[in-house]
Order: C-alpha cells, then structure tokens, then sequence
C-alpha cells in the first residue's frame, strides 16, 4: 500500500484546511486509516482515525473543529480541517492499517499563523 498526502498549507488562526490521504497498491486490505501529526520537538501524535465502517476517533484537542472522513471508492480518507489554532502546526502523516502491516504516507507540512 502507498500513500500520498496532500493539501497542507500555511493559513490564518481561525481558518481552515482539508487534507487528503489517496491510497494505491492492495487498498482492498485497508481496515483504518487514520492522520498523526508532529510538531517540532514533539512526538508524533494520532489526531483521528476511521475505520472501513466510518467508525471515528479524534484526539480532544481537535474534537469539534476536525472531521476525518473516507471515500472508499477513490481509496482517500480526508481530514476537514476547521478553527485552526496556531498549536495545530505541525507535519501531518497519513496512515493506513491492513490488519497486519501499518503504512505511513510522506507527512505534508500545515502551519497555523497568529
């Protein structure tokens, strides 16, 4: 499984991003997807997963301003990115488990200005 991620960005506090995570390769495999991130410094840290049923998860810090979402179809998951907060800079990385074998997309680079 391969994962590209796409469409960070440098925004103002207060607005808003949306990532996308297209997956290719043995994508019939693919049980969670789910977005980390890292800011400098830190560890890498789960922002939010979803499995192949929708099922989600987020991380407090982004719960009512980000909405992780999948569409099967076109084998991408989609991070919706709202009320962003200088704290929310950092390297976000797509993920993509099989059951067996987690899958980790290049990051792409979001950084929230005050």
């Amino acid at each position: 499984v391969q994962l590209q991620a796409s469409g960070g960005g440098l925004v103002q506090a207060g607005g808003s991003l949306r990532l996308s995570c297209a997956a290719s390769g043995s994508v019939f495999s693919i049980l969670t997807m789910a977005w980390y991130r890292q800011a400098p410094g830190n560890y890498r840290d789960l922002v939010a997963t979803i499995t192949r049923v929708n099922t989600t998860v987020y991380t407090d810090s982004v719960k009512g301003r980000f909405t992780i979402s999948r569409d099967n179809a076109k084998n991408t998951a989609y991070l919706q990115m709202n009320s962003l907060k200088p704290e929310d800079t950092a390297v976000y990385y797509c993920y993509a488990n099989d059951g067996l074998v987690q899958y980790r997309g290049r990051g792409t680079l979001v950084t929230v200005s005050s």
